[in-house]
């Protein structure tokens, strides 16, 4: 950024775009160095925007879901933490995310040029069937609810009121809770 943004500023135009997760709203154990990390892109860009507005330059966060690659396949695989619920929870949730039909890797570039072409000056755009969604049931927690609730053990988090259809993980919680998150 630092090379290009002079570039931007002098003319008066251009636009960065930020590929961040909707995994930076949702910090999950074990994800949080991933977490950490979109988080810290997200700031960054939240300070960009506001720094190069006034130099007519745009700057856009793209928030994807969870996208079918070769790194959530990889996640999928990691439910044999006998020591960690939350390892086979998470894991349990990419893979159910994935059954149920997770985004391609497409729409995220197609996202990334319709922010270009479009001008907007919108901040963030989530991306992929379950951003939104996953988004939401991230804010329908507060922290002191959020904590508690992903260090439970598996069956309370099983019996949990969070997996009711007020506060449902989307989509893929009756997935989820069917197979038993494969540990029960």
């Amino acid at each position: 950024m630092q090379a290009v943004i002079p570039h931007m500023r002098e003319p008066g135009s251009g636009a960065i775009i930020n590929v961040t997760s909707a995994a930076e709203k949702i910090s999950l154990s074990p994800m949080g160095p991933y977490s950490a990390s979109k988080f810290a892109l997200e700031a960054v860009s939240e300070a960009l925007a506001q720094e190069l507005r006034a130099f007519g330059v745009r700057v856009a966060i793209v928030e994807p879901g969870i996208i079918d690659t070769r790194m959530a396949r990889n996640i999928e695989g990691m439910a044999g933490s006998k020591t960690y619920p939350q390892v086979r929870r998470c894991a349990a949730l990419f893979e159910a995310t994935m059954a149920a039909g997770a985004g391609q890797p497409v729409v995220v570039c197609l996202k990334v040029r319709e922010i270009i072409e479009s001008g907007t000056w919108q901040l963030r755009h989530p991306v992929g069937p379950d951003a939104e969604p996953f988004l939401g049931w991230r804010r329908s927690m507060n922290d002191e609810n959020w904590v508690p609730w992903g260090a439970q053990s598996d069956s309370d988090w099983l019996r949990s009121s969070s997996w009711t259809a007020s506060a449902t993980p989307p989509p893929v919680s009756n997935a989820c809770k069917a197979r038993k998150l494969a540990f029960s």
